[in-house]
């Protein structure tokens, strides 16, 4: 990953990129009503973070709520597993399937050495594969504890992160996913009889589909982040991006050639970027892409680390300004923020709405501390319900 800044002196242009991935992304205004219309514009959602992975869902619909997202995840028709890097995504249940296909096999090689050293070999995938869906089959699901509790009877060790990594494999070749939560735990069921039945596309297809879905929904980007993305080599994703032919279009933008595809009634990126919007931990707004540099363009070259700007944030006009936290108390959301640049006219109270917006989509009473004293200010209450 690069993040690299441009710092104060940043180009318009560069700017301007991060304006309209803010309208590609919609995050700044959607016609979308339901959470899987999302997912799949935006190809995969990262979700390591669960909980801010629903938000980056629900801040993209509009008046939706958490447990709109819950129901789609309930209801199977989008499904958090491992489709790509290695890492956990939302994807809809249509395309998962193929979306495993075509970038698993990539993973599942990096992970091999890994693999050899816990000792998780074919003999053992086997044993686990038979495991699981003997205690599967049938609709059934198995939280992560007792998944390993029936790993453990057939002996198969889960201790040391040994458990996890026979899961994440057995995802990697469709077997297994996630199903609804049980309380607060996570369940995995069978692919196979979660999922409709769908077809597979063949890499011809699958390649510039997924090019197509990426540069809609994340555009302008480079190759290079359509590769760190996707987890697509470099070549891979140029013959992806030329296979999608006049479904995406490039220009050149301060020396980079990106690539993007119109989307017909978005907002327009001046009107969009008037507001502020509050992103979870994880937002593809930063991590879809290799290089962040855009949306630091309004900050001091070196003041915002790459773990800063994986945290929930803050982001006004195409920009990063802000982190933010949250804190639960029964049935009230205390908020606060921690700036990372100085505010203009206006940004204390778009940050406010921000925040109030995150609060009605727990449908809890949102306490936001100001902006400019976000240690020191009382919280002013707001009914976010």
């Amino acid at each position: 990953m690069t993040d690299r800044q441009p710092g104060r002196g940043a180009s318009a242009a560069t700017k301007e990129i991060a304006r309209r991935r803010v309208v590609a992304q919609r995050i700044a205004a959607s016609e979308f009503t339901r959470p899987e219309e999302i997912v799949r514009w935006l190809g995969a959602v990262q979700a390591q973070d669960y909980l801010g992975a629903l938000w980056a869902v629900g801040l993209r619909l509009a008046g939706a709520h958490e447990r709109d997202v819950e129901r789609a995840l309930a209801e199977g028709t989008i499904v958090r597993s491992w489709p790509m890097r290695g890492t956990l995504h939302f994807v809809a249940a249509a395309d998962a399937r193929w979306m495993i296909s075509l970038l698993a096999p990539r993973a599942v090689a990096s992970a091999a050495s890994r693999l050899k050293v816990l000792g998780v070999d074919d003999e053992v995938l086997a044993n686990a594969r038979r495991a699981l869906v003997k205690n599967l089959e049938g609709g059934l699901r198995l939280t992560r504890p007792a998944a390993y509790q029936v790993l453990e009877q057939n002996r198969i060790a889960t201790a040391h992160q040994r458990g996890i990594h026979v899961l994440w494999r057995l995802a990697h070749e469709g077997l297994i996913c996630f199903g609804p939560r049980e309380g607060k735990q996570q369940t995995f069921v069978l692919l196979e009889e979660w999922l409709p039945k769908t077809r597979d596309l063949p890499r011809e297809e699958a390649l510039p589909e997924l090019a197509r879905r990426y540069f809609t929904g994340h555009g302008p980007a480079t190759l290079r982040d359509f590769g760190w993305w996707s987890g697509l080599t470099l070549t891979e994703a140029r013959l992806a991006t030329d296979m999608a032919g006049k479904l995406v279009e490039q220009e050149a933008v301060g020396g980079h050639r990106y690539w993007f595809a119109h989307s017909p009634g978005a907002a327009s990126p001046a009107r969009a970027n008037e507001r502020a919007y509050a992103l979870p931990a994880f937002d593809e707004f930063f991590v879809g892409y290799a290089d962040r540099s855009a949306a630091l363009s309004g900050l001091p070259t070196g003041s915002v680390t790459a773990f800063e700007m994986l945290r929930p944030a803050i982001v006004l006009d195409g920009g990063l300004i802000a982190t933010w936290k949250r804190r639960l108390a029964r049935q009230d959301v205390h908020l606060s923020t921690s700036l990372l640049a100085p505010l203009t006219d206006g940004a204390d109270s778009a940050i406010e709405l921000a925040l109030g917006r995150y609060a009605r989509f727990l449908e809890l009473r949102g306490g936001i501390a100001s902006p400019s004293h976000a240690r020191s200010t009382r919280a002013r209450a707001i009914d976010a319900r």
